[in-house]
């Protein structure tokens, strides 16, 4: 109730114990399920992610919020909270230490219940401290810390969460322990907007982080060679020379069929993410000789071949549908080899970057490419980049450089035009 007296809590030293798991079942009708440490699925959780799919989101939607919901079940666990009961106090609380306290280490399966002495140090010594700057890229490294978009995710998940609770009048739940700001709790965002006016970005939780906007980033041409010849096969060729033709999400294009890839038309079918719809990309040459040596090379070993089976495998016995952890790792085994940290998204970004250098490529074809619904999403890729910015700075300080060392000639200093006296004096005037 909102008027218990909490424990004093010692936030700075908390440590948010690593019992309970996320559970991929396999169930399309509960594709995930929130454990307790006893492995029993938690009700309330169950519910409101059934609730989830049946709103016809993303498959992906119950893992993540599953995710964000046991870092709060862990939360309430080590302090021997019901969920039911928690105060606003508890969600500020949890909030705070989500932004100032580590990330918790995740232990390997192969070490989990070990004592901490007995397991091996990692072997990769040289990457850099977390959070720094990739000196190649430029991207700063994951950090310690929460990040700004972890935190704000968390915090709408956990919101929307007790207001469906709420509704549903469950359990002893009064209040929602995530309330909006005070001035926009009987209202919903841009509410009276008025249709002359642009969008306002309005904060909706009282305890939302401000998200810094994120400026997209491609891979230059000289490096995205680089990276391709740091790849091990065929298939990892293909992948990679697809995503950047076809500008499709990573996991989208890991839902392609052996016969959704039309050499013909020079297209390929993939799901896409939101809608779930199917959609034709058009890709380059290059990506289907690579496609085609890398199924002759599969086909040989004893891959599943079928007009519907899956386009993608793994490499080695038993062999299964490629997922996107797996590509993820393949990708990351090629920027550990050149010391970069790119991800699969960039090359979705170095896809839209060179569509949209193109001056014949319209960009209402590339929102359609991308599967935008709106076309003003591209606006993102007409800010300055970071590298752009400093090339333009250091190039200006260059040019004043240049002018104080080479000043330009004085003018001349003025004086009386001698035809203008002739004619006034009615003489040659010298």
């Amino acid at each position: 109730m909102s008027g218990e007296r909490r424990p004093g809590r010692d936030l700075k030293n908390f440590v948010l114990p690593q019992v309970g798991r996320l559970l991929e079942t396999g169930d399309c009708w509960e594709p995930y399920q929130v454990l307790d440490p006893h492995g029993i699925p938690i009700e309330a959780v169950a519910v409101y992610l059934k609730d989830l799919v049946a709103a016809d989101g993303s498959p992906l939607t119950p893992r993540s919020y599953g995710m964000d919901l046991l870092r709060w079940w862990r939360y309430l666990w080590a302090f021997g909270l019901e969920w039911d009961r928690a105060v606003r106090e508890d969600a500020r609380d949890f909030m705070l230490w989500m932004r100032l306290a580590d990330k918790p280490v995740r232990i390997h399966w192969r070490h989990r219940g070990k004592d901490p002495a007995e397991i091996p140090a990692s072997s990769r010594t040289a990457r850099p401290e977390p959070g720094t700057p990739n000196p190649v890229t430029g991207k700063p490294s994951v950090g310690k810390k929460y990040a700004p978009s972890t935190r704000a995710h968390c915090e709408t998940v956990l919101r929307s969460f007790y207001d469906f609770h709420l509704e549903r009048n469950t359990g002893s739940l009064l209040v929602n322990p995530f309330p909006l700001v005070r001035n926009r709790r009987s209202a919903r965002a841009n509410a009276h907007h008025s249709p002359e006016k642009p969008y306002r970005n309005q904060r909706t939780g009282l305890y939302r982080p401000k998200v810094p906007k994120r400026i997209p980033r491609q891979i230059p041409e000289e490096k995205y060679t680089e990276v391709f010849a740091g790849l091990r096969s065929h298939r990892d060729r293909a992948l990679l020379a697809f995503w950047v033709a076809t500008g499709a999400r990573a996991e989208e294009l890991l839902t392609s069929a052996q016969s959704d890839a039309n050499v013909g038309e020079q297209t390929i079918g993939v799901i896409r993410k939101g809608s779930r719809a199917y959609q034709e990309l058009p890709a380059t040459r290059d990506a289907f000789v690579w496609l085609r040596l890398y199924q002759e090379e599969a086909w040989k070993k004893g891959v599943s071949r079928g007009r519907k089976r899956p386009l993608w495998w793994t490499l080695r016995r038993p062999w299964r549908p490629l997922q996107y952890d797996a590509a993820r790792m393949m990708f990351n085994r090629a920027n550990e080899l050149l010391g970069t940290n790119w991800t699969l998204h960039d090359l979705r970004h170095t896809a839209t970057f060179l569509m949209l250098d193109d001056p014949d490529m319209p960009p209402v074809y590339v929102q359609h490419i991308l599967g935008h619904k709106y076309l003003s999403t591209l606006d993102i890729y007409n800010r300055p980049t970071k590298d752009d910015v400093i090339t333009a700075g250091l190039a200006h300080h260059a040019r004043q450089q240049q002018r104080r060392e080479n000043p330009p000639p004085a003018p001349p200093a003025p004086a009386y035009n001698p035809d203008s006296l002739s004619i006034l004096f009615g003489r040659p005037f010298s």
